[in-house]
């Protein structure tokens, strides 16, 4: 088990600051394990995120409402999602009665792209804790935000 104190070689002045500098050095270790999972598949952890959102809409969705979904929110979504559209993994629609507005969906493309990762994803650090501890530290976490 690791002990953020040895991985970082520093004391705390308490264990409120030691868990804030913990939950930093392990969102970026997970971050780092994301996009090295991500990277033979040509997208980030963002557009997976993009991608699941469409998915899960099953629906041409307008692209403030994938804004407003996504997990890590992107300033840069817009540009995300071009270039989720130059591979062909989503679609811009237009609007018939509102030019201004853009619907995206997820291609058949995107589809085969998601259920590949689907059927490789392996987060097996997760599974270091029990469905208990699972429900515990998502519960602290929410209590956090």
């Amino acid at each position: 088990m690791g002990d953020i104190s040895k991985d970082i070689n520093s004391t705390f002045p308490n264990n409120r600051v030691k868990a804030f500098i913990n939950i930093k050095y392990t969102a970026n270790w997970i971050s780092s394990r994301e996009n090295e999972f991500f990277k033979p598949y040509g997208i980030s952890p963002q557009q997976y995120n993009i991608l699941r959102i469409l998915r899960g809409a099953n629906e041409p969705t307008k692209v403030q409402i994938i804004k407003d979904r996504m997990i890590e929110r992107a300033p840069n979504a817009t540009r995300l999602m071009d270039k989720l559209c130059d591979k062909k993994l989503i679609a811009r629609v237009r609007c018939d009665h509102d030019r201004r507005v853009v619907f995206i969906s997820i291609t058949n493309q995107g589809l085969e792209l998601l259920k590949a990762i689907d059927d490789n994803i392996d987060f097996d650090f997760i599974d270091n804790l029990t469905e208990e501890e699972a429900t515990q530290l998502s519960n602290l976490l929410d209590k956090i935000r």
